[in-house]
């Protein structure tokens, strides 16, 4: 008799698009090798999601509220959650406890698997159906919005100070209340146990599948960024690279254009409006793809919790990139070997330009970029690390009970 498991998220892990489907993907691929595994998610389009046949034994869909993605229907919804003292996306996912009982209801499982801390509030349903509950910490949310608050002014900057308050204060309380924690890195690892450390925590690297080098002509002059531009690290991004980068870069290579790759340009139209050496593809099918179409990828990031599967993208399209240290945080890289890492704009305009009158070097760290990925970063490179862990042992081993 198999193992069960059930995975609530507060988001699809298909389509795989963006770090936290692939993550959580990552994680339903491994426990499904020997477990069934019933998937409950959150969904904003209370739509089932397209996953692969046979992955999971039932999925379980519990429509969000609709509400307004606009900017400013998202600072109105901020500020009031900002007076009630509750983060964006704890809020966002909350009050639907019914819901969730009603899909555990009747099941008895070996583990329960939260995915994002802003679902962490539901511990309660999960801990009354299953012999364990683990939850996978994308991020830490307290240290993410402290970051963001150090790039920010004004209001916004005060929200997120609050937010990670409350987040931190969230934290300490719930994180305990699991079995086990999976952070991301040793650094969020690190973290976790400094705001609470009586929670039992492992590292489970974020991860990309296997997947050939695509075959896909480079644009010799095109940079690309790529991201989820409705996500603060990523808006505060491009208006760091815009401000502070990108005119060095094109100011050496006139010709130099910029990519960004992924969804959300109405977030930050204001910092690349009129600017011709500027494209925006929208929402892709393959990142990967888009992404080898150009020649360096960078990751001009200032704030962000957790690891960057951006890096790992860009390393699986073969391409050279060029990243301030926080956006590789908790990543193994080397700079110079696998990645160029500069901090100083007017330096990471000059890796990057360097890169780009420099096809030999850009193959060169390109190569080592992949061979890091294959070795460290695919799924079954990550999966290495949670057989190890002995709350999965347990688990793995009923796969060969017969009852």
């Amino acid at each position: 008799m198999k193992p069960s498991v059930v995975i609530l998220s507060p988001e699809p892990p298909y389509p795989l698009r963006g770090g936290g489907a692939f993550r959580i993907a990552s994680l339903l691929h491994y426990y499904a090798r020997f477990a069934e595994v019933d998937l409950i998610f959150l969904s904003d389009s209370g739509k089932p999601a397209e996953i692969p046949a046979g992955l999971v034994r039932r999925q379980t869909v519990i429509p969000l509220p609709v509400h307004n993605r606009a900017m400013w229907a998202r600072y109105a919804r901020n500020a009031r959650r900002a007076l009630r003292g509750v983060p964006p996306l704890v809020d966002r996912v909350s009050g639907l406890e019914a819901e969730v009982e009603r899909a555990l209801a009747g099941e008895t499982y070996d583990l329960g698997l939260v995915e994002h801390f802003w679902a962490a509030n539901y511990v309660g349903q999960l801990k009354a159906n299953c012999r364990q509950v683990a939850l996978d910490l994308h991020n830490v949310e307290s240290t993410l919005h402290r970051r963001c608050a150090e790039t920010s002014e004004g209001l916004v900057a005060a929200g997120h100070r609050h937010f990670g308050r409350r987040c931190r204060a969230l934290e300490a309380r719930l994180l305990p209340e699991f079995s086990l924690v999976l952070t991301t890195s040793a650094e969020d690892s690190a973290q976790v146990l400094g705001i609470a450390p009586d929670a039992k925590v492992a590292v489970y690297p974020n991860a990309y599948p296997y997947t050939e080098r695509p075959e896909v002509p480079s644009a010799p002059l095109t940079v690309v960024f790529s991201g989820n531009f409705e996500y603060h690290p990523n808006i505060d991004g491009v208006r760091y690279l815009m401000r502070d980068i990108w005119p060095g870069i094109v100011k050496k290579i006139p010709a130099a254009r910029l990519l960004l790759v992924g969804r959300g340009e109405e977030f930050v139209r204001q910092y690349i409006q009129g600017d011709a050496t500027v494209h925006v593809t929208g929402p892709v099918e393959d990142a990967v793809a888009e992404i080898a179409r150009g020649a360096v990828v960078i990751a001009p990031l200032r704030t962000g919790s957790g690891t960057r599967l951006k890096i790992l993208e860009a390393w699986a399209a073969h391409r050279a990139v060029v990243a301030t240290p926080l956006a590789a945080e908790g990543l193994a890289v080397e700079s110079g070997h696998n990645i160029e890492l500069q901090d100083d704009p007017a330096e990471f305009a000059a890796a990057v330009c360097n890169l780009l009158k420099n096809p030999d070097q850009r193959r060169q760290l390109a190569e080592c970029g992949l061979q890091c990925l294959r070795e460290r970063y695919t799924w079954e490179a990550a999966w290495v690390t949670l057989d190890a862990m002995p709350q999965v042992t347990r688990i793995r081993q009923l796969s060969s009970y017969t009852g």
